[in-house]
Formats: C-alpha cells, structure tokens, sequence
C-alpha cells in the first residue's frame, strides 16, 4: 500500500440476498396481515352462538381459530 491510501474492503452480498427496502416491505406487509387476523379472530370470538349456527360454526370451531397464534395464517403462501 502506498502512503496516504487507506485500506478499502468490499463486501459482496450472495445473489438473491433481500434488500433493506424489500425487507421492509415484507414486515410492513406481515404486520398489516397479522392485525387482521387478530381481529378478525376476536371478531369471530365475540359473535353470537346464532349467528355462528348461521354461519355453519359452532363455539368450538371458534375457540380452536381464536386461540391460534396472531402469525399463525391459514392462507400462508
């Protein structure tokens, strides 16, 4: 090296490594997801045992989806 260079080292990132914004979008894409789910869960968990006989579920049907972890998605790609 010669006087007055600074040493530089180049970091390669492996090919199909996700970029801060893409990261960032997922997040923001899952977060809005998961509220969804949570509420639509509490919804379900607060509607009448006739409505639910409407709708073909019964209490149980309900607790089971209601007790599911908020990431837990059924229609996860």
């Amino acid at each position: 090296m010669m006087n007055g260079q600074k040493e530089c080292v180049l970091i390669a990132r492996p090919a199909g490594h996700a970029q801060p914004g893409k990261a960032l979008v997922w997040l923001k894409h899952h977060l809005q997801r998961w509220l969804e789910l949570h509420l639509q869960r509490r919804y379900l968990a607060q509607m009448s045992d006739d409505t639910l006989k409407d709708l073909g579920l019964s209490r149980a049907d309900i607790q089971q989806e209601a007790e599911r972890p908020f990431w837990d998605d059924p229609l996860k790609h």
